[in-house]
């Protein structure tokens, strides 16, 4: 960390969270439940879809692309799968809702399974996929997302960075959780360098004359023309398994979109065709599974444990550390983060004064 870098306490952040997503119009307990979900997110170290994202959303909500309250419908519903309307509100409280009622019908069915249709940015998956763990499941979100993505041979955003978490439990003190973007990288980590006044790593982005640009800054301004694109998973072209990411990117769109009747690629966009502001209309796709109805919980835990043990003990490269499992990095900076608060960077220092400027109240973050 820089000398710029300030540490705060969580229980401030999350008051400060709560204070202004409530000015910006949402209720106690949707504001409760965003804020919870934002705060996961820079605990684990996922800067990109943290409370740096409370701008964002005011903005949205200001300009009419979502909705500060949220009315959630469930337009379809079997013994062990629904259909879900999110009414365009939070994301996060629509995530939330949908992944504890695949929970349920899981306790029921052995597996529940929730579609999502007309909801907004529900910021990172890998917390649904842990409710589920967190209740002795196997856990599962998708989402997809706004056009950033290029096919494979492409250079045009059209799919999102459309991300996939996958969870379960294990015999050690936190659990397998793999929570990825399908594209080289999300459009949040360009947004996260473009504060930080950094480049953007060549190779994560494609122009449309077909180069790499790594102006940050001018690469999110041409993304918004179009005129750049994230690309996918495994890079460009084929050699190194683009059009792997390509394919799994198509797979979260599917599930997130037409399986729920929901809006997709370009028709996800804040404005409809006589350029009036809309909502987004985001969709996501939850899974709940009970380990019991395979195996016993104590025996999956055993041997999910030894076997990510197993992994980590393996050879290593010269000059290379260690060798993590998903979920363990998460895991240590939890334990770091609760004992020396949050640590914000000067730029998101600014952020957040900005934010409680823009709304109308003072509040004292210590920096």
């Amino acid at each position: 960390m820089t000398d710029e870098t300030v540490y705060v306490p969580l229980e401030r952040m999350r008051e400060f969270s709560m204070l202004a997503l409530m000015r910006m119009g949402v209720p106690l307990d949707d504001a409760r439940i965003t804020t919870e979900i934002l705060l996961v997110a820079d605990v684990w170290g996922i800067r990109s879809h943290g409370i740096a994202h409370l701008k964002l959303y005011n903005d949205r909500i200001k300009h009419g692309h979502q909705r500060a309250t949220t009315k959630i419908a469930i337009v379809r519903d079997m013994p062990s799968t629904a259909v879900v309307d999110g009414g365009n509100g939070m994301g996060q409280v629509v995530g939330y809702h949908a992944m504890k009622l695949a929970i349920e019908k899981a306790l029921q069915c052995g597996i529940g399974a929730v579609a999502v249709r007309n909801s907004s940015h529900y910021g990172i998956a890998g917390y649904y996929a842990k409710m589920a763990v967190d209740e002795g499941m196997l856990g599962m979100a998708f989402t997809n997302a706004r056009p950033a993505v290029t096919p494979t041979f492409g250079a045009y955003p059209l799919l999102g960075t459309n991300p996939i978490a996958f969870g379960v439990p294990t015999d050690e003190p936190f659990p397998f959780l793999f929570d990825a973007a399908t594209s080289v990288a999300a459009r949040g980590k360009v947004e996260v360098l473009e504060r930080a006044h950094k480049p953007t790593p060549a190779g994560w982005i494609i122009g449309e004359d077909g180069t790499t640009p790594t102006d940050s800054e001018q690469i999110l301004k041409d993304m918004v023309s179009k005129k750049a694109a994230i690309l996918p998973l495994g890079g460009a072209g084929e050699l190194f398994g683009g059009h792997k990411g390509y394919g799994l990117g198509t797979m979260v769109e599917i599930l997130s979109s037409t399986l729920q009747g929901g809006a997709y690629l370009s028709g996800l966009t804040d404005f409809d065709a006589n350029g009036k502001p809309q909502p987004l209309r985001i969709g996501h796709f939850f899974l709940a599974m009970r380990i019991e109805n395979f195996v016993t919980l104590d025996e999956f835990k055993a041997n999910t444990g030894i076997l990510l043990r197993e992994l980590r003990a393996t050879r290593k490269v010269p000059g290379a550390e260690r060798i993590y499992t998903a979920g363990e990095k998460e895991y240590d900076r939890t334990l770091q983060v609760n004992a020396q608060g949050l640590d914000i960077s000067l730029g998101l220092q600014k952020n957040l004064k900005g934010l409680a400027q823009e709304l109308g109240f003072d509040f004292n973050l210590g920096f």
